[in-house]
């Protein structure tokens, strides 16, 4: 397949829909490596505790041996892998977005990592709404809690009625008004990042990973975002994200073998 004479993010486009997935056995395949790198770098860029050989112990062998830090960093990373399982069905028969969707990917996510003062103090639970006004960021973003459930299915209804061919640029929408309003008390991040593959995917779109070196961009193109409501930043850091994230799929499908050192360039 030589897909050269494109530009590499439509490469990547067509190598996806290339793919023959027809049961969640080929998502898995084709999936293999990619859905312990998303959690990884997923939780890593809001938990530092969290490692790469304790994701890949909890999502092949369902446990990992001799962990002594703290608790919610595996809690958090088996919460990914419960995730991926739920969604491998509903993203083979193209489920739209819903509320109720949304609500059981963040209690999935978040179960058993709220804190005391969000759990006990505030009555905040894994899978429902904000029920106080939490805000992030420099400019301080963020739905009033009242308004939560309204902006949303507001949001739901923009990207699923969009039936055009410009689907990065929706789930680029869709990704940075989510994360504006903040609809959950913790754990918006995780679930923005986790609806835009599925949004991605249902559309038959490669999934992305946002990786943790390159956190600091990615934060900096939310807070354009929400400075201005421009796009441009965020998309074009998608488009480099998706690139990222198959370049090596990509090289492999069209034959292009890494170059490594050899003995004599060591001696």
């Amino acid at each position: 397949m030589d897909l050269y004479s494109q530009d590499q993010y439509s490469q990547v486009v067509k190598l996806w829909q290339s793919y023959k997935i027809t049961a969640t056995e080929d998502l898995d395949k084709y999936l293999d490596n990619f859905r312990i790198l998303f959690a990884y770098h997923s939780g890593k860029i809001e938990n530092e505790e969290i490692t790469y050989h304790d994701t890949r112990e909890i999502f092949e062998n369902g446990q990992v041996v001799g962990f002594t830090g703290n608790p919610r960093a595996l809690f958090e990373q088996q919460n990914q892998k419960l995730c991926y399982e739920y969604l491998k069905d509903k993203i083979l028969k193209k489920k739209p977005l819903s509320i109720p969707l949304i609500k059981e990917i963040h209690r999935i996510l978040t179960g058993g990592t709220y804190d005391e003062k969000r759990y006990i103090t505030n009555g905040e639970r894994p899978g429902e709404f904000k029920k106080h006004d939490y805000v992030t960021g420099i400019h301080e973003v963020g739905s009033p809690a009242e308004d939560v459930a309204k902006d949303i299915k507001e949001l739901i209804a923009e990207v699923t009625e969009y039936d055009g061919p410009e689907i990065l640029k929706v789930a680029t929408y869709l990704h940075a008004r989510f994360e504006y309003i903040h609809p959950f008390a913790d754990g918006n991040g995780r679930v923005g990042r986790t609806i835009t593959n599925y949004y991605l995917m249902i559309n038959n779109h490669p999934p992305l990973i946002v990786k943790n070196e390159d956190k600091v961009l990615y934060y900096e193109c939310l807070q354009k975002y929400d400075e201005t409501e421009k796009l441009d930043s965020l998309f074009e850091f998608f488009k480099y994200a998706t690139e990222k994230t198959w370049e090596k799929a990509l090289a492999k499908v069209n034959g292009v073998k890494e170059e490594r050192k050899s003995l004599k360039d060591y001696i």
